[in-house]
């Protein structure tokens, strides 16, 4: 990482490589001004194809925002009108039937509407992480979010699983269009693989046209100041520990075991621009040692998920399973060295927004 950071704030190649970038834009504007109607006219000549039956598909969509908002306001309606009186939620000891959560807030299906669902990520969000998390809230209450939009609560997932189910519907219909959803697993306990798994199996969520993307958020410093963890070490054996586990034994994890057959890899997700307090080098502590409640740097995660997923992989392959990639949210915000740490270990980046400057 030292050489690669050394050769990004060398003058002379600094200099090389923004001439060589213009010299590229450059020629490829000069394809398009010369071939650009040659190649449409090739196109049009293919039968039975455009735009809207060529395959697309989308890489980076998260399940619990992967249906629009009209679509998350029918859906909510439909379950007042159909399930008011099932037990949806536990308040401090006290069951809540969807009728009774609603109560609470003053709220009819009537009074519900986009605007006050207030779910759209519009412009003003995508500079502010928390204002984007925000936005996961419909109304602006994480209750609402634990019932509709997750996968363990008090019913067992069974409306996040329905309305995903609407949407792989949806894409199986129009047959051209696929999506890869984003699903997360923290690594606080290590049972979080097999409810997600018995989730995805027992709803039969799964469809041609979807695959798994499974994001780590960075929050080993919350879990550690609330005393859920003792060290990085215990959070990286409950994100891993279950995979090695099904795949050497996958009759003893069959729901896990089948649940991966449709996960493609893994992703690191967090606020980028958060600042570090610790540099990762040689002499940084072992995750067994990091016991501190300072969240390690971004390169920490992402060696130790791409050292973790080699030996994974590896063994996957000798057993004859599909390997999964890593793909890392990377270069939204914080410094150089992040995409460096990316460049160096993923197949491939999310945002990479920094990379224009």
């Amino acid at each position: 990482m030292n050489f690669l950071m050394a050769l990004i704030i060398n003058g002379p190649i600094k200099s090389f490589c923004y001439r060589r970038l213009q010299y590229l834009s450059n020629k490829f504007q000069m394809h398009v001004l010369l071939n650009e109607m040659k190649e449409l006219a090739a196109q049009k000549k293919v039968p039975h194809r455009d735009f809207y039956n060529i395959r697309k598909v989308d890489t980076h969509i998260h399940a619990s925002s992967c249906m629009n908002q009209k679509h998350l306001l029918r859906f909510i309606k439909r379950a007042m009108k159909k399930h008011l009186d099932e037990i949806v939620h536990v308040e401090k000891g006290k069951e809540q039937t969807l009728k009774e959560v609603f109560e609470t807030m003053n709220l009819t299906a009537y009074d519900l509407s986009v605007d006050t669902l207030d779910v759209h990520a519009d412009r003003n969000t995508f500079h502010r992480f928390d204002k984007f998390n925000a936005k996961y809230n419909p109304i602006g209450e994480s209750i609402l979010r634990e019932i509709f939009i997750k996968t363990d609560n008090r019913v067992s997932g069974k409306y996040f699983a329905h309305i995903i189910k609407e949407v792989m519907a949806d894409l199986e219909e129009s047959k051209y269009q696929n999506a890869e959803l984003r699903l997360s697993i923290y690594g606080r306990s290590r049972d979080e693989w097999d409810k997600l798994a018995r989730w995805a199996v027992s709803h039969r969520v799964h469809s041609n046209n979807v695959r798994w993307l499974v994001q780590v958020p960075r929050l080993f410093d919350i879990y550690r100041t609330k005393k859920q963890l003792a060290n990085f070490q215990e959070m990286l054996e409950n994100i891993f520990l279950p995979l090695y586990e099904a795949t050497i034994h996958p009759a003893q994890h069959p729901e896990l075991h089948l649940f991966l057959e449709h996960v493609d890899g893994f992703d690191s997700v967090d606020d980028e621009s958060k600042p570090e307090h610790h540099i990762f080098n040689l002499d940084s502590p072992l995750p067994g040692n990091w016991v501190e409640e300072d969240n390690p740097p971004y390169s920490y995660y992402l060696y130790y998920m791409y050292a973790n997923m080699t030996v994974l992989n590896h063994l996957r392959r000798k057993r004859g399973f599909h390997t999964f990639v890593l793909r890392p949210h990377c270069g939204e915000a914080g410094p150089i060295h992040h995409l460096v740490s990316g460049f160096m270990v993923s197949e491939n980046i999310s945002h990479g927004l920094l990379l224009r400057k």
